[in-house]
């Protein structure tokens, strides 16, 4: 029996790609296990459901070798032990076709690892990507995200209010603003004298001479 796997990393995601490329291969809909969750995480119960259900002489088909796991160990550990209890693995959508249905077949064997390590390669380039970008907009003085519309004229009535000594709580009652959006956008407060009077360049600190 073939058994049909799909996963996206998060619940915004649509599985329904994957799910449609599976049942174009004739897999029933009851036996295609889906989830919502992060590849990294152990808590995958569509994937566990699949391998609780499947036996000897069955086969786990995926639209791509990646959804089975995040690095090329787990993937190559998850495939050598569904090997072991003769159940296969195949893809449907990668460049490099696998059926691991044949443990000996050694262009098999090559095509998972090759699949596997290309995966990897491309999610860590793309991290890389990703906080090359932040750290440049970050250095140029850009917010990184979601912009968060703020009321200049409650922003404005806000640092007032912290000035006069208002807690955070009663700025977030008086100005509707949340209070995570208050952090975000309020001003840093300047820093807190640690002597009497400031020390200026032209009143230079007197020498003290040596210590003891």
């Amino acid at each position: 029996m073939e058994l049909g796997y799909a996963r996206v990393s998060t619940a915004k995601q649509d599985l329904d790609r994957q799910i449609d490329t599976l049942r174009q291969v004739g897999i029933a809909p009851e036996r295609i296990y889906v989830d919502k969750k992060s590849g990294a995480t152990t808590e995958r119960p569509g994937l566990t459901a699949a391998l609780a259900y499947a036996r000897e002489g069955d086969v786990i088909v995926v639209h791509t070798l990646d959804r089975l796991g995040r690095t090329v160990r787990d993937t190559l550990n998850l495939i050598h032990d569904l090997a072991e209890r003769g159940v296969g693995v195949r893809n449907l959508a990668d460049p490099i076709k696998v059926d691991s249905t044949n443990p000996n077949d050694p262009m098999a064997q090559l095509a998972v690892v090759l699949l596997a390590l290309f995966g990897q390669m491309e999610r860590t380039y793309t991290l890389e990507r990703v906080a090359h970008a932040r750290s440049v907009a970050t250095a140029k003085g850009r917010r990184i995200g979601r912009p968060t519309v703020v009321d200049p004229d409650k922003l404005a009535y806000a640092v007032h209010l912290r000035e006069a000594g208002h807690t955070m709580a009663e700025i977030v009652a008086k100005t509707g603003i949340t209070r995570t959006s208050l952090y975000r956008h309020l001003p840093p407060r300047p820093p807190e004298p640690v002597t009497a009077g400031p020390v200026t360049a032209a009143e230079p600190e007197p020498d003290r001479g040596p210590v003891g």
